[in-house]
């Protein structure tokens, strides 16, 4: 007599069920996608410890010991310290500025330029760093060495930042100090229920920077944590400014007005002197408009 075994199939789980009766055509390709991009990011990571000497382990007998790891690693960092250092020299040479003093560079100011330049690797980065030396050899005194501390946090993406609100910047006459003019303000007084003007803003998100932005550069001392208001303004006499760019002359027209901006700090008017700045006609007319209700301009 011929005994037929019959096995029960093995249970599914419920979720595979629910998905393979929903859609039969399910394909383990979104599985194989990511174990392809973890891999990926795994490479990625392995290739940056590996250029300062660091491997996920050896499979020879051969390996190196610890002690080896270690200097090999100490040979590989001080290799591109060196690097670092030749970029920079290569492009405040390129620079070549007037030498119009006979000073000379505090030595202490140069070692510890050096000791942290020696660790900027991004180019864009050194490229700003050879700028310093070019302006600072020219003109000793030009950096401060709380100026390079801060410059030695920046990030690319903190510089580009920078970079923006630098062509945003104004001058006024005879001050060296940069402001972001943001709009202006009307002091109350007794007819100010009559008036429909009292304060004038712009949102300088609209011009390529955001507050978030703003809060990053006060984060690192570039910027003064809140806005400033001017004194009282003149009715009778213009006073000169030079805004992102554009000269422009403006006289209050009613007593009590006043302009508001934020204003960099002195390590962010050093590092202003850094940034070749672009006009910006958006934001001047814009500003130009925000301050034509309680100015006369030319």
């Amino acid at each position: 007599m011929k005994i037929e075994l019959h096995h029960s199939p093995k249970p599914i789980p419920l979720d595979a069920t629910k998905s393979s009766q929903a859609n039969p055509a399910v394909s383990p390709k979104p599985v194989l996608d990511k174990k392809v991009s973890k891999q990926h990011s795994q490479k990625k990571i392995a290739s940056w410890f590996s250029q300062v000497g660091i491997h996920n382990g050896y499979k020879n007998l051969n390996a190196p010991s610890l002690d080896e790891k270690v200097r090999l690693k100490e040979q590989i960092i001080a290799r591109q310290k060196v690097s670092n250092l030749e970029s920079i020299l290569g492009r405040a040479l390129d620079l070549c500025l007037e030498d119009g003093k006979d000073e000379s560079i505090d030595p202490d100011w140069f070692y510890s330029f050096v000791n942290m330049a020696e660790e900027i690797f991004s180019p864009t980065m050194q490229e700003l760093w050879g700028r310093i030396f070019a302006v600072e050899t020219a003109k000793p005194g030009s950096f401060s060495l709380k100026t390079l501390t801060v410059l030695k946090q920046l990030t690319q993406k903190d510089a580009q930042i920078f970079r923006q609100a630098v062509n945003l910047t104004s001058y006024k006459k005879g001050e060296s100090a940069p402001r972001l003019l943001i709009g202006c303000y009307q002091k109350s007084n007794i007819w100010s229920f009559f008036n429909t003007f009292n304060n004038k803003q712009l949102n300088l998100a609209e011009y390529g920077l955001s507050y978030p932005d703003l809060l990053s550069l006060m984060d690192l001392g570039l910027i003064h944590h809140s806005e400033i208001e001017s004194g009282e303004l003149s009715t009778s006499n213009q006073v000169e400014w030079r805004c992102a760019g554009s000269k422009i002359r403006i006289a209050a027209k009613k007593r009590g007005t006043t302009l508001l901006y934020y204003k960099f700090t002195t390590t962010g008017s050093e590092l202003c002197k850094l940034v070749s700045r672009q006009k910006r006609d958006a934001y001047t007319d814009a500003i130009l408009t925000t301050l034509s209700r309680a100015f006369t301009i030319e």
